[in-house]
């Protein structure tokens, strides 16, 4: 009787990849999943990158543990051996990301920042749920933002600027209670912002600029109350900056400029932002005086406040920021100090 020829390793490799990915999932426990779970999931990852010009992955292979592959990190105490962290950031890496990445449910830690990744943001990222820090930043992926990634109920920083993001940004990121920097800037984001982010309340940063985001600015970020950057410049914004925003005292950065934002600057502005460093309210539609209170946030290094409508004239107290500020742009004059720039 003829013996069937012997199965190839591609044959066995694509068997164990394939039971693998049906195998049972359940968010927060591992048991499911395995050290050998792990290398099949990471090597699916290096079979769909197109590209790897600094052929950093060419130490994933059966020569080596992967756990010594070049971006790959092992550690935690019960399972020394299970994947913990992945860093493949500015590695010019081409092609889409496996959606295997969510077999890897020890992971904390993922930066494929600075690369060329491609498609959607994968759902099974959804999956780990003891991720703390999730930067995408420079890449190209595209859809929309998945809102599965709200499963990650212990990430920390969430970094996907400059890519080709669309659609509107989910309200059920509102969920990620211990989030501290949310980083959605230069993609194509449509839509209001969501209210829900006003359930943020661990956030220090948030980078909503160059989108196409409209609507008006919600009340309820007044809620960050630990915020110190916020950035929603080049979009479509409209309306009134809530009042709720100016009891954040906390505020360092305050970045609205080129939106369709109107109303005028509370007088006191400078007293109750004490720590304001950067003031951006460029080509908007505020009308009224520039607050004279601007001079007692004494560490303000840029003030830019050029094509709106304020009245009556520059404060004469500006002077005494002299020690501290780099940069005053008012109306279409481009004032540095020292020196006049028409």
């Amino acid at each position: 009787m003829k013996l069937p020829p012997p199965m190839s390793l591609w044959a066995i490799w694509s068997f164990l990849l394939i039971s693998s990915i049906h195998a049972p999932c359940f968010f927060g426990s591992a048991a499911h999943f395995s050290n050998e779970t792990d290398r099949l999931a990471l090597l699916h990852l290096k079979h769909l990158t197109t590209d790897d010009p600094l052929h950093s992955l060419s130490s994933w292979n059966h020569t080596l543990h992967f756990c010594h592959w070049q971006g790959v990190t092992c550690g935690g105490r019960r399972h020394p051996e299970r994947v913990t962290a992945l860093n493949l950031t500015g590695q010019k890496l081409v092609g889409p990301i496996s959606t295997f990445i969510g077999n890897l449910s020890s992971l904390r830690r993922i930066d494929l920042s600075n690369n060329s990744f491609n498609g959607p943001i994968p759902e099974e990222m959804g999956r780990l749920v003891r991720l703390r820090l999730l930067s995408l930043y420079n890449n190209t992926f595209n859809g929309e933002n998945p809102a599965d990634l709200t499963h990650c109920s212990e990430l920390k920083v969430l970094l996907v600027f400059r890519n080709r993001l669309a659609g509107r940004i989910p309200t059920e990121l509102g969920s990620l209670l211990k989030l501290s920097k949310l980083d959605l800037g230069h993609n194509s984001l449509t839509g209001s912002i969501p209210p829900s982010l006003g359930n943020l309340s661990f956030l220090t940063y948030l980078f909503l600029s160059v989108n196409s985001l409209e609507g008006s600015i919600p009340d309820d970020l007044g809620r960050l109350a630990n915020l110190e950057k916020l950035l929603i410049s080049q979009n479509e914004v409209s309306g009134r900056i809530p009042t709720q925003l100016y009891n954040l005292s906390s505020i360092i950065i305050l970045d609205v400029g080129l939106n369709r934002l109107h109303g005028n600057l509370p007088p006191n502005l400078g007293l109750i932002l004490p720590n304001l460093q950067e003031l951006y309210l460029v080509e908007n539609q505020f009308t009224g005086p520039i607050p004279v209170s601007l001079s007692n946030a004494s560490g303000l290094v840029v003030i830019e406040l050029e094509d709106n409508s304020f009245s009556g004239s520059v404060p004469m107290n500006f002077g005494s920021l002299k020690g501290t500020l780099s940069k005053l742009r008012l109306w279409a004059i481009n004032l540095e100090l020292g020196k006049v720039v028409t």
